[in-house]
């Protein structure tokens, strides 16, 4: 037991820090190649940040777990919201650009309400069971690639190519990102071994642990990117990384692994944990679309909802 928490830990502590590596190298590259700010926080941070959630999902996938691949998915998009976003908001209010509220977001919140209807069918079916076939992974996969086409090409007939300024050649950059490639592949497997083990030693549901540990470990990478970024006055990055990050969890890190490996059977999540997902991105638009900017209260406000639905999950596990 006590291994299994300090490999747990272990774990963790080499996601975090592979995904650390990764932007950096990742980001390095993109400079290099003269590649806009607002691009790089809705894609490269965003995708380098959710590193972790497609490791851990394809080793859960592959080792059938598949109530982690859900929670996992599930419980850093409410997080991404109602954590992240609240804390960096209490460093300082987050501006919010028009364009992200008119394309970028509205889209982020078609995707996520989309996947709670592929993941709710029997609400519309006359199935009894619920289940997220290889075609589901395959909708979202196909929807999220044409979003990023579009992204790309709107981005790069902006008038606004912010170039930041980078420090690191592209060796070391091409070096960290491999590094950080490695470092997120042996941490995820670390960390769904370790909270299997402990799941069963003590009768904790999966379930619980993907939404809760699982989900809060590979989202450091986003807290700690999206906060430093608010501390910085970088609130593109901060924003992007979460819209960007929401999209990449439902597209790719449930998408993918799906569209490859096959369709998740008997679907366990209760209705609660997809409808706070679905209340975290809608009053993240509400707020944003208000006054072009989330504030320090509206921040407290996604933390007490994020505080009484974990107490709710944890009571109830």
């Amino acid at each position: 037991m006590i291994l299994n928490i300090i490999l747990l830990i272990i774990g963790f502590i080499i996601l975090i820090k592979g995904a650390d590596y990764f932007v950096d190298g990742v980001k390095s590259v993109a400079y290099h190649f003269h590649v806009p700010k607002i691009l790089i926080g809705l894609t490269v941070v965003a995708f380098g940040t959710s590193a972790p959630e497609l490791a851990v999902s394809i080793k859960s996938i592959l080792s059938g777990n598949y109530d982690i691949v859900l929670g996992n998915v599930i419980g850093s998009n409410i997080m991404n919201v109602l954590l992240i976003l609240g804390v960096s908001s209490l460093f300082h209010p987050l501006l919010v650009k028009k364009s992200l509220l008119k394309k970028e977001l509205p889209i982020t919140i078609f995707l996520t309400f989309l996947f709670a209807i592929l993941l709710n069918e029997s609400m519309f079916t006359s199935e009894t069971i619920n289940n997220f076939s290889r075609a589901d992974g395959i909708i979202l996969l196909t929807l999220f690639s044409l979003f990023l086409y579009f992204l790309i090409r709107k981005t790069t007939t902006d008038d606004e190519n912010e170039i930041q300024e980078n420090d690191m050649s592209l060796f070391k950059a091409i070096i960290y990102t491999l590094s950080g490639i490695t470092m997120i592949i042996i941490g995820s497997n670390m960390v769904v071994k370790s909270a299997c083990l402990i799941a069963e030693i003590n009768g904790i549901s999966q379930k619980l642990i993907s939404l809760t540990i699982v989900a809060f470990g590979t989202s450091l990478p986003e807290l700690v990117t999206s906060v430093m970024a608010t501390i910085k006055g970088e609130y593109d990055i901060a924003i992007g990384n979460i819209i960007g990050s929401n999209m990449f969890n439902i597209g790719i890190v449930i998408g993918l692994p799906v569209t490859i490996f096959g369709g998740i059977n008997k679907v366990s999540f209760d209705y609660i944990d997809v409808l706070v997902m679905l209340i975290s991105i809608s009053l993240l638009y509400i707020f944003a679309k208000k006054d072009y900017k989330i504030t320090r209260l509206e921040g407290i406000i996604f933390l007490i909802i994020f505080s009484i639905y974990y107490a709710l999950i944890l009571i109830s596990g």
